[in-house]
């Protein structure tokens, strides 16, 4: 593997690694704000960092013109906006591990939405990696069986609603990384989602805001959420769609809920079983299987029992 796309799937991995804390972030600062607030204050912390840094310091903030005006309204409507109401009211409902594992299941929709809108061919390969990772994904999940989990039917909803709207931000990211700098797509996507969402803050959540004022235990996760979820994250998978497009970045969600299930080990006390490290495994697993290119698939169904169905199909597709 060359050595720049050994630095794209890293960059990949270390966004899926803030998104996966974000979950333990979310749960933080809920003691203290609702979610609109969480929300305008993420994006706020975010938007001043990108300022400072990649227009001021750095000094790569590409200018906006016009007519991509429209593009980054819709970019900033389906992510950070309606992902985030999806999101943040769908983690008041849900577990951490629960609403990680909903996440996760982006790549399911990936592969139809970029074949639709750009018709991208998606591999056997694609889907058999993506599948493999969803079996790893149900055995963190359910490693205690399928009657453990109790959910909102509402949360549930909302979290799908947010797995949507990250698929729509994925397609209309696409449009605008051929023509701006990553640096500039995430600044000016988290200043017009800040427009969006003040309104909604002064009419519902202002008053409980002030009466909950600013403290160094409230502040903290609000910044670790705009600094590395809301900024470092985006930059990062930014990067990953341009230079391996949609599908292929939007697979490796199917480790957010693994990660976040070691996360909780460590930070929360949860359990790790071997069911859930098995579990792990696969999806790790799942992830390889989804990045091998189409000429080298040949080679490695020699080595996995899927191949003695699919290497027919193959064939017939040569």
């Amino acid at each position: 593997m060359k050595i720049n796309s050994i630095g794209i799937y890293a960059a990949t991995l270390l966004a899926m690694v803030f998104w996966s804390l974000s979950f333990i972030w979310y749960k933080e600062v809920f003691q203290f704000y609702k979610p609109i607030t969480l929300v305008v204050g993420r994006l706020t912390i975010s938007t001043i960092f990108l300022f400072a840094t990649v227009g001021l310091l750095m000094r790569k903030l590409t200018r906006m013109r016009m007519g991509d005006l429209k593009y980054f309204m819709l970019l900033a409507f389906f992510e950070p906006s309606l992902y985030f109401i999806g999101e943040s009211f769908g983690m008041t409902m849900v577990s951490s591990t629960l609403a990680a594992v909903i996440v996760s299941t982006i790549p399911l929709f990936s592969p139809l939405g970029e074949f639709y809108i750009y018709k991208t061919r998606v591999t056997l390969m694609n889907f058999i990696g993506i599948l493999v990772s969803v079996v790893g994904v149900g055995m963190v999940i359910f490693h205690q069986g399928f009657g453990k989990i109790e959910a909102n039917p509402v949360g549930i909803a909302l979290m799908f609603l947010a797995v949507f709207a990250a698929l729509g931000y994925s397609l209309a990211l696409r449009k605008l990384t051929s023509t701006y700098n990553v640096y500039s797509i995430i600044t000016y996507q988290n200043t017009i989602a800040v427009i969006y969402f003040l309104p909604l803050f002064f009419i519902f959540e202002f008053t409980h805001f002030m009466g909950v004022g600013v403290t160094f235990q409230s502040l903290m996760p609000l910044i670790k959420l705009g600094i590395f979820a809301s900024t470092f994250a985006f930059l990062l998978f930014t990067y990953s769609v341009k230079h391996l497009g949609v599908t292929k970045a939007n697979s490796f969600a199917n480790a957010i809920p693994v990660l976040t299930a070691i996360f909780a080990y460590f930070l929360l006390g949860e359990t790790l079983d071997i069911i859930k490290i098995t579990g792990i495994a696969i999806v790790v697993f799942g992830l390889f299987l989804s990045q091998v290119p189409k000429e080298h698939a040949r080679r490695v169904f020699a080595f996995i029992p899927v191949g003695l169905i699919t290497r027919a199909s193959l064939r017939k597709n040569e």
